[in-house]
């Protein structure tokens, strides 16, 4: 359905999911567009992202920010344009990528803005590359990997959900830095995408592959960093590889539909004392004062021709909901995200 000119379009979670958040968890509903009141902008929405992050927003269970409460719009990250403004820092024609919510405008003061679409001296860019490989999906991927993995050349470099958003942007910035890269992924056809078009040196699809005879294989000096993005089995194969010093980033645990109770697995503890490994959680506002000049060095490189991206976009604010549960089952072919 187009985006309308009369009324607000919005997605409401109306109850509460156990797990990967579905269909009958949400609810459509029309109000007035809003009017911004001093210091405020209006966005119109126009790309909406879906994120692995929305199963956390969606539940109960600890998390790194509230969740959702029951009757109120889903969080969503969006890109759109201010089509009004009482604010000083905003004006008519501006860009703007923020939490701004499942619906196809929404007000602001800027605290739920991420960061103003920057200028790229004239470059014809879409605006849709600002909600993933240059937005926040390239950032957490930069963050990660630099200022947690600390790349060095020669480093092995193993990330899981390799052809993902987060996974081909970290995958290619270890390409950069001259690090051997291994990309774990659940299909054959993902695993072309993985060397042909990110550029891996090796990848291997885990749903047909011995994993641990193939990570031997791929990491023959065993595994330097580990972007980890899935938890569960896929990393426990990896943990065995782990090289003396190895840093594992943990970004994601898409693997784990649900985590009351906590699922059973390998004890990791041995592993750890005898690779003397570092493992830290990943959560990319920590290195919110470092945005804007991570932002601006990917910015560079995908300006150079350096970076690749793929994207999957849906048409219409009513398949959002479905949408996560196409990211969930893994069946989308790059940074799924819905035009409205």
């Amino acid at each position: 359905m187009p985006i309308s000119d009369t009324v607000n379009t919005q997605i409401i979670l109306t109850s509460r999911p156990v797990g990967i958040p579905q269909v009958e968890h949400f609810e459509r509903t029309e109000s007035a567009i809003p009017k911004p009141g001093e210091g405020q902008f209006l966005v119109r929405n126009r790309y909406i992202s879906i994120d692995p992050a929305m199963r956390g927003w969606a539940n109960t269970a600890k998390n790194y920010s509230e969740p959702v409460a029951l009757g109120t719009v889903m969080r969503a990250v969006t890109a759109g344009d201010v089509i009004a403004s009482r604010h000083p820092d905003f004006s008519v024609g501006d860009r703007a990528v923020g939490t701004f919510g499942l619906q196809e405008y929404a007000v602001d003061d800027g605290t739920k803005l991420r960061f103003k679409v920057p200028d790229l001296g004239g470059a014809d860019v879409p605006l849709s590359t600002f909600l993933g490989v240059l937005g926040s999906t390239g950032i957490t991927a930069y963050c990660g990997l630099m200022f947690i993995g600390e790349p060095k050349p020669g480093d092995c470099v193993v990330v899981s959900t390799a052809a993902g958003a987060v996974g081909s942007v970290a995958g290619q910035i270890a390409k950069l830095h001259g690090c051997r890269t291994v990309g774990l992924t659940g299909s054959d056809e993902k695993v072309s995408i993985c060397l042909d078009t990110f550029g891996y040196d090796a990848a291997i699809n885990y749903k047909t592959a011995e994993l641990d005879a193939a990570l031997s294989e791929a990491c023959p000096e065993g595994v330097d960093i580990y972007f980890d993005n899935t938890a569960g089995p896929i990393s426990d194969a990896v943990y065995k590889k782990l090289a003396i010093g190895a840093r594992s980033i943990i970004c994601g645990t898409a693997s784990v539909a649900v985590w009351s109770p906590p699922p059973d697995g390998p004890r990791i503890e041995r592993t750890l004392l005898v690779s003397r490994a570092r493992f830290q959680g990943l959560y990319t506002f920590d290195y919110k004062d470092r945005w804007p000049e991570v932002q601006s060095q990917l910015c560079r490189w995908y300006l150079e021709g350096k970076l690749n991206h793929r994207v999957e976009i849906h048409e219409g604010i009513d398949v959002a909901t479905a949408a996560i549960q196409r990211l969930y089952s893994g069946e989308n072919l790059g940074k799924l995200m819905i035009r409205i």
